[in-house]
Formats: structure tokens, C-alpha cells, sequence
């Protein structure tokens, strides 16, 4: 079973609906014992990064998702859910992120002629050979919506990067823990794989 963790954030439906469809057993829970339990545990996400930890930390989210990370089970997180697992963001001074990762969340630079939040479609660049990324093609498309970026300290866990008004670190991975900040769920064929890949591990 795959849990993906309920912290009142936007679009934990379609991550549901994306798994279903590759015909996985799902359940969207904060419940602690079913997220211990279940096989793989998702953190998806869309909105802002200090109500989210304020809500994880208020449902006692935070020491449950340490312990899905300290016993090994494979961990996904899912845009915000990325940037969660890093130690701040730009977003909002003074809070503390989980801290599961090294690195920090900053705000996109404005660049002429380029929108943020950063909408739409991007090209991958594939490094250090991510277990997610198996038989995905260099410069393959994946959608972002995302105003925030990670830089993480230790460049080996990168494992996708895009360019989008600046270098980006678009996927990581260390151990049992993987993270993207675009959508799988929303990326068409290339985003199955890639959740095909997570729940394949």
C-alpha cells in the first residue's frame, strides 16, 4: 500500500488518481499507523511553505515522517513536498523546514520576459543517475508551478536539473528519500514512468 500523507494541501487528488491508474492500493491518510505501515509513503503538496509546516508540525506529521525515513521505507515528495524536506525557504523567514535534506529553498529571480511563478512546461537534465529517472530520455518535458527553487548543499543528490531564470535542482535523491519539485502527476507519459519507477523501487 502507498500512503500519500493528508496535511490539508493542494493536489494530493490527481497524485491519487496517477497512482490508481498504474494500479497501486492508495490511501490518503494522516493517520501515523497507516503511514507507517504502508510500503511507500508520498508527500505531495501545492501552497505555502510555512502553513505547511505549521500544519505538520500541529498533527504531529513531522516525527512520523522521520520515522518513514529512519526505517528505510521509500519516501516521495512532490513539489512543496520537496521543499519541505529541506532546513528553510524564502517563503517564509524563520521557519524551520524538516531538515531530512541539506540546502535551502529560495525565491526565483525575476528575469525579463519570463513569468513567475515559473508555469508550464521544462526540460530535464539527467545527472548522477537517479533510480527515478530509469529509462526516462535526456531533455525530457515535465511540468512545473512552482515561485520557489532548491539549491541543495550537496550536489551528488541531484539527480534532475531545468533552467528557468536560473539553475534549478529539479530532483533528488539520497537513500530511501526522493524528491521532485515539478509534477509527475501532471507530466503525461514521462510523469508515469516516473512514479512507475517510485513505486517500482
Amino acid at each position: 500500500m502507498i500512503a500519500i500523507i493528508d496535511y490539508d494541501a493542494g493536489n494530493i487528488k490527481s497524485v491519487e488518481k496517477a497512482l490508481l491508474y498504474l494500479g497501486q492500493e492508495v490511501k490518503v491518510t494522516g493517520d501515523k499507523d497507516e503511514i507507517l505501515s504502508a510500503d511507500k509513503v508520498i508527500l505531495p503538496g501545492v501552497g505555502a511553505f510555512g502553513d505547511a509546516m505549521a500544519t505538520i508540525r500541529e498533527r504531529g506529521l513531522e516525527s512520523v515522517i522521520r520515522q518513514v525515513v529512519d526505517q528505510g521505507t521509500p519516501f516521495l515528495g512532490i513539489c512543496l513536498g520537496l521543499q519541505l524536506l529541506f532546513e528553510r525557504s524564502d517563503e517564509a523567514p524563520g521557519v524551520e523546514g524538516l531538515g531530512i535534506l541539506k540546502g535551502e529553498i529560495l525565491k526565483i529571480p525575476e528575469k525579463e520576459g519570463m513569468k513567475i511563478p515559473h508555469m508550464g512546461w521544462n526540460s530535464l537534465h539527467l545527472e548522477n543517475d537517479g533510480r527515478l529517472f530509469r529509462g526516462i530520455e535526456e531533455g525530457a518535458y515535465v511540468y512545473f508551478v512552482h515561485s520557489y527553487y532548491l539549491k541543495a548543499a550537496d550536489e551528488q543528490i541531484v539527480k534532475a536539473s531545468t533552467d528557468y531564470c536560473t539553475h534549478i535542482h529539479a530532483s533528488v535523491e539520497k537513500d530511501n528519500v526522493f524528491a521532485c519539485q515539478f509534477h509527475p502527476e501532471k507530466s503525461s507519459d514521462v510523469g508515469l514512468h516516473i512514479l512507475k519507477n517510485f513505486v517500482e523501487l
